[in-house]
C-alpha cells in the first residue's frame, strides 16, 4: 500500500524511510502502518540496502505516537481494534526482525508508539531538543507484553516502570541515562551523525552484522523459542565467505575492504 504520508528513498546502501505527517507531528495511522509494511518489505527484498535509517519530517517530531484523530474510524469496534493491533504487532516485529541494521534519527517528540517504533530500531541517535514519553496511563489504553518486553528489555524493569507509570516526557540527557537512546547530539548535527554511522556500518560486512543481530534477537527470546542453531549457521557462512577472505587480504594489505556479502 501506498500512502503520501510515508516516504521511502534509497541511497547506494542506505535505506530510507520517513513518517511524512508533520501536521500531526507524523502521528501515525493504520494507512501509514500498511504503507510502512510495504516500505519494509522492500528493503528486506533488496540485496544492495545494508543500513535502513528511520526518521520523521517537519523537524519537530519523530513520531508522536497514534494518530487519535482516527480513532474512532479505525479503532472505535471491538474488531477494528484487533485489527489495528495485529497491523502495528506485525510491523514492528518486521522492523525489529530487518536483516540489516536499523537506525532511528530522532528529533523532536518521540511519543507513545514513537518510542516503540524507535525500540524496534538497533541504534537511536537523538538531537538535544527531544522528548520521550508514552502517556498510555493518561488515556486508559491498555499496552501489550510484547511492547513492555521491549521496553524492558532496553532500559531494565525499574526504568520501565518509572515511564509507564508517570506518563511524563523525558528529556535526552534523561533518556541517555535509562539506556533509551545510545547518542545525543546538537540538533544542527543531527542528520550528519546518522549519516556517517550509516555509511561507516554500510561499509562493514554485512554477513557479519547479520549474524550478530540474529544472535542478540535469539539471545533476547525465551530460553524455549531461541534458534541458535540459525546463529551458528549464520555465524559458519561468515567463514566460508568471500568477504572472508577479503577481509583478510585488506587488513594485510593495508587498504579497506570491499565486501559484496557473499
Amino acid at each position: 500500500m501506498n500512502s503520501d504520508k510515508m516516504l521511502m528513498s534509497k541511497d547506494g546502501p542506505v535505506g530510507r524511510m520517513v513518517f511524512n505527517n508533520p501536521a500531526r507531528l507524523n502521528a501515525v495511522s493504520l494507512e501509514m502502518w500498511q504503507a510502512a509494511e510495504t516500505i519494509l518489505d522492500d528493503f528486506t527484498n533488496d540485496p544492495a540496502i545494508r543500513v535502513v535509517v528511520l526518521s520523521g519530517a517537519g523537524g519537530k517530531a519523530f513520531v508522536s505516537g497514534a494518530d487519535i484523530s482516527k480513532f474512532e474510524s479505525e479503532r472505535a469496534s471491538e474488531e477494528a481494534v484487533k485489527h489495528y493491533n495485529a497491523t502495528t504487532e506485525r510491523v514492528n516485529a518486521k522492523l525489529q526482525n530487518l536483516p540489516m541494521p536499523v537506525i532511528a534519527m530522532i528529533q523532536g517528540y518521540c511519543i507513545g508508539g514513537g518510542v516503540g517504533v524507535a525500540i524496534g530500531c538497533d541504534i537511536r541517535i537523538c538531537s538535544e531538543n527531544s522528548r520521550f514519553g508514552i502517556p498510555a496511563a493518561k488515556l486508559g489504553l491498555g499496552y501489550g507484553h510484547k511492547g513492555i518486553r521491549k521496553l524492558m528489555d532496553l532500559v531494565g524493569p525499574s526504568r520501565a516502570k518509572e515511564i509507564f507509570f508517570t506518563a511524563k516526557q523525558f528529556t535526552a540527557q534523561q533518556a541517555l541515562i535509562m539506556g533509551l537512546v545510545n547518542q545525543v547530539v546538537p540538533e544542527a548535527e543531527l542528520e550528519a551523525k546518522v549519516d556517517d554511522y550509516a555509511k561507516t556500518i554500510a561499509a562493514n560486512a554485512p554477513m557479519t552484522i547479520a549474524a550478530v543481530k540474529q544472535t542478540v534477537i535469539e539471545l533476547l527470546k525465551d530460553s524455549a523459542e531461541r534458534d541458535l542453531a540459525r546463529s551458528e549457521r549464520m555465524v559458519a557462512a561468515c567463514f566460508a565467505s568471500e568477504d572472508y577472505v577479503e577481509g583478510r587480504r585488506a587488513f594485510n594489505e593495508k587498504r579497506k575492504p570491499a565486501f559484496k556479502g557473499r
